[in-house]
């Protein structure tokens, strides 16, 4: 007995090494295969904890670590920053812009360019719309169906700027984390969804 317990921790130790082995080769030819061009540099291959840990298809699928999913979200919750003056509705108008807009943060942009939201590539956001994906769900009444407490609006100022903070392996992209959105472009994608006179609250 004591033998086949050694031959089965031998085994799942060359496993290990070998998966270990395989993982170092993976990322090693992933890194040779791109090339820095324009903004688009190689840090870009980093992963952070958050992304490294979504990376397991376990925790993709919700079955990762419980306590480690939990661990991750307080860690991007608390990356989450507030508007610098307290305001947090801008211009629907200029918000269903950004929204609509998939442009940014590809080699050919130059630095400090704005990018878009890419909101339509995950929701339908206006009845109107003939094509929208449905990764996420529907925007579609947003402010309409859920209201503008005080809850809310940080809930959603908090989901546009880290939505790991809610769900460790969410799709939504870090806007406010990364960068990608400014916190103007925020603010008015904010008020495309909670603004009575938005299109979206119609």
């Amino acid at each position: 007995m004591k033998k086949l317990h050694l031959l089965a921790s031998a085994a799942l130790c060359v496993a290990a090494a070998s998966s270990a082995m395989a993982q170092s080769s993976f990322e090693k030819e992933h890194a040779a295969s791109f090339k820095e061009k324009g903004i688009a540099k190689l840090d870009r291959l980093n992963r952070d904890e958050t992304q490294v840990f979504c990376s397991d298809p376990a925790a993709l699928a919700g079955k990762g670590d419980p306590k480690k999913r939990e661990a991750i979200e307080k860690a991007n919750m608390a990356t989450i920053k507030q508007p610098s003056d307290g305001k947090y509705l801008g211009d629907w108008k200029v918000g269903e812009t950004v929204a609509q807009s998939g442009r940014g943060a590809t080699w050919s942009d130059k630095a400090g360019t704005p990018n878009g939201g890419g909101c339509y590539n995950c929701h339908q956001i206006d009845k109107k719309e003939i094509s929208h994906g449905n990764i996420g769900p529907s925007l579609w009444n947003y402010g309409k169906v859920r209201g503008n407490t005080e809850a809310v609006v940080q809930y959603t100022w908090g989901k546009i700027y880290n939505a790991k903070a809610y769900n460790a392996c969410s799709n939504m992209p870090r806007m406010g984390h990364y960068n990608l959105l400014t916190e103007q472009q925020m603010r008015d994608v904010m008020a495309l969804l909670l603004d009575p006179a938005s299109p979206v609250n119609q």
